[in-house]
């Protein structure tokens, strides 16, 4: 006798065993969340985003202990706007007294006036690594709010890396909730159309909560293991809430046609059995394709990459197990009410579920003209995919984010009064012990031609040496903003002529410049030379796997090339929407969210969107391959599997473009295209790629699509076509 597959086992047991099945998720999930509530989540530290020359540079400077630390500014200015006096000065001596005895303080600078003397700041520095300051601040934000009481007529702020950081935190946080406000609403209504039933709406959304819940326990838990940037969670929200209701939706879908086509004859563990060996089976392939394309991650070799990689694999995975265990379980339960209120004569007499007139005339031009539609659709996606050649990738840091948020305000105050700190460059030199003199003459050079290039600050720089001398660093003001021509410029010029001329001339010496401006740089320059790497391997693993799945290389090599087109015109649309400046007409977005494309947005989108598709794919192919198995002709197998899948990749796809497209309402402009990208390459999949162009090209191949099926091949050697929506008499669902 065939061993059952796994899904098959594992549902099998839970629709014999329910109450424990769901007993056993319920336990999971607590048990999840307990351990990761118990060991905590471990952030990223600094030196895990150390790459490049600026990563060098920082490695040296912490040799030196010559680090830059977190520096929170206090700001003092009239109400009136005016010059400030003495009311600043008392004012900024009372923060000072109040700062010093902190034990989160370091040090206290004395107060400096800006040039238009309408502004007084006190300079306070945190004790411990700039990634940890945001635990340290509570203490100083309430001085600085003791002095605001104490000094009714002044404006007394607060500013900083940690301040700017906790503000957006917290701005991400309010986004969040909105997002779920939005999100959830529309996915009852999506679930409600799609079933009819508040019983069956209710599943898909206890199922994705409950996914979603336990991920976050156990990525707190792998944290320890790969520190977590703080941008795990916010992911493990948006793709737990897409694939956890696409997964149950495909098995509700499944469960309910099986249960129709009984009409009573099979009990609701049967039907739970057949689900599993078909829609069960294409959610575990699915799964796993997306846990996989997604580790590719990894090999960016990037500490926010790794964040984003764990809590989309922990996710998906996590909504796997669920639709194996529990799904099963609740199904049993739920059919089990269905056959006692059949038993007393309430059986619902539905029939069977119809596609609808929408998608029938969707599906008619892949149906009647498959050529026509192949070669329309194929120019639309290459005409939506052009804009992509002319991409400009840059990273969004300060000068991007939204100013609706508070801090935002407050930092660019800060900047438009001390305009030398808007950026800087810091020069870090390490040298012998005799060398040390010549290192100070070098300095003082790069001093002097700094001074004279007017892209950098006239304020004099700042040098910082170890006691024996053999380590220095020198900060170069640079009053540009860090995203603008002139702050590359001085980067470029600070590296390529002014060091080699300087610090490269003495003997030993090792240099290195680092800075927000370095740091950017370096960092866009790491993403590009590991794209290459990452898509590359990404391709080959998706080809193999599908090629593994379905046992076809043109399929395999179609899932690639439509996967290709997908992410492809989705790029050219976020290029088109935020580079040129679209979305600040069509929704209204603030000019820092567009002119350019974060650099992490293409990486991050090409690993999950290929993962994505995977789900579209497995599911709606391998409806056509069961019914290719089971003696329909080819090109009348592709109509039927479409056919039959039409509705529920329907409704998942609109559940996935709600989630993604609520993402848009974020402050941050990374966010808002990430979602923007993600809800239209969902759109473009699910009603151009599988309507239109996967059906035709399937239809035009015919029994060459399954090249080089042996098993497929002997299946179609005697076929019989038969109506649109039949299959023959002895046909069963195909264990593939």
């Amino acid at each position: 006798m065939k061993k059952q597959p796994l899904t098959v086992r594992v549902a099998s047991w839970s629709g014999a065993h329910p109450a424990r099945a769901v007993i056993g998720w319920c336990v999971f999930v607590v048990l999840c969340l307990a351990l990761g509530g118990a060991v905590g989540a471990r952030q990223a530290a600094d030196r895990d985003y150390w790459v490049g020359e600026a990563g060098r540079a920082e490695a040296i400077a912490v040799e030196g202990d010559l680090q830059h630390k977190a520096v929170e500014r206090i700001m003092i200015t009239n109400r009136s706007g005016g010059p400030v006096g003495a009311a600043a000065h008392d004012a900024a001596q009372d923060v000072a007294a109040r700062m010093k005895p902190l034990p989160e303080v370091l040090r206290v600078a004395d107060p400096v006036r800006s040039e238009n003397r309408r502004m007084l700041m006190v300079e306070v520095t945190v004790k411990g690594p700039r990634m940890e300051a945001q635990h340290h601040l509570a203490p100083l934000l309430k001085q600085t709010a003791e002095v605001r009481r104490s000094h009714p007529d002044l404006r007394v702020e607060e500013t900083g890396d940690a301040s700017v950081s906790r503000g957006l935190d917290t701005s991400r946080a309010d986004d969040l909730a909105t997002s779920e406000k939005i999100t959830f609403p529309i996915t009852l209504i999506t679930l409600l159309v799609a079933f009819g039933s508040l019983i069956m709406v209710g599943v898909p959304l206890l199922l994705a909560v409950s996914s979603i819940a336990a991920a976050m326990g156990l990525s707190q838990v792998i944290s320890h293991l790969l520190p977590d940037a703080g941008v795990g969670n916010s992911l493990i929200l948006l793709i737990g809430m897409a694939v956890g209701v696409d997964y149950t939706l495909f098995y509700l879908k499944r469960e309910r046609e099986e249960r129709e086509r009984a009409d009573g004859r099979l009990s609701p563990e049967a039907l739970v059995g057949i689900a599993a060996a078909t829609s069960g089976r294409a959610i575990a392939v699915s799964g796993v394709a997306v846990a996989l394309t997604t580790a590719t991650l990894f090999l960016a070799t990037d500490v926010i990459f790794s964040s984003l990689a764990v809590g989309t694999i922990v996710v998906v995975l996590v909504a796997v197990l669920s639709s194996m265990t529990v799904l099963p379980a609740l199904l049993v339960l739920i059919g089990r009410g269905l056959d006692r209120r059949a038993a007393r004569g309430k059986r619902s007499r539905r029939g069977p579920e119809r596609t609808g007139r929408v998608w029938s005339a969707l599906l008619r031009p892949a149906r009647n003209h498959p050529a026509a539609t192949l070669v329309v659709s194929l120019l639309v996606m290459l005409g939506l995919t052009a804009p992509t050649l002319g991409m400009h990738l840059r990273v969004l840091n300060a000068a991007t984010h939204s100013r609706s948020i508070p801090e935002m305000k407050v930092y660019d105050r800060l900047n438009a009064a001390f305009p030398d700190l808007l950026a800087s460059h810091e020069v870090v030199v390490k040298s012998d012990a005799d060398e040390v003199g010549r290192v100070r003459t070098a300095l003082n050079d790069l001093a002097h031609r700094a001074a004279a290039d007017p892209k950098f600050s006239e304020t004099p720089p700042e040098v910082t040496s170890t006691p024996d001398g053999r380590i220095s660093m020198m900060t170069l003001s640079v009053p540009f903003k860090l995203n603008s021509p002139q702050a590359s410029g001085s980067l470029k010029e600070l590296r390529e002529t002014y060091l080699p001329a300087t610090l490269g001339r003495v003997p030993g010496a090792e240099y290195a410049v680092t800075g927000p401006v370095a740091q950017d740089a370096d960092y866009l320059a790491h993403q590009n030379e590991k794209l290459p790497v990452v898509i590359g391997f990404l391709l080959l693993l998706t080809f193999v796997m599908t090629l593994l799945v379905f046992r076809s290389a043109a399929i395999a090599l179609m899932g690639v090339a439509l996967n290709l087109l997908s992410v492809g015109a989705s790029f050219g649309l976020v290029v088109v929407f935020f580079q040129w400046g679209w979305a600040s007409t069509v929704f209204g977005f603030e000019e820092g969210a567009t002119h350019a494309i974060g650099s992490r947005v293409p990486l991050f989108l090409f690993v999950i969107l290929f993962g994505l598709s995977m789900d579209y794919q497995v599911f709606v192919v391998s409806r056509i391959k069961e019914a290719a198995m089971n003696g329909v002709p080819t090109r009348q197998a592709v109509l039927e599997g479409v056919d039959k899948s039409a509705k529920v990749v329907t409704s998942a796809a609109v559940v996935m473009v709600t989630v993604f497209a609520s993402f848009m309402l974020l402050h941050l402009a990374e966010m808002k295209q990430i979602g923007f990208s993600l809800a239209v390459a969902v759109l473009l999949d699910a009603f151009i790629i599988r309507i239109m162009i996967l059906p035709s090209a399937l239809a035009l191949l015919g029994n060459a699509a399954w090249w080089p099926s042996r098993r497929m091949r002997r299946a179609q050697e005697d076929v019989t076509p038969v109506p649109p929506g039949g299959v023959p008499a002895a046909a069963v669902p195909a264990d593939h």
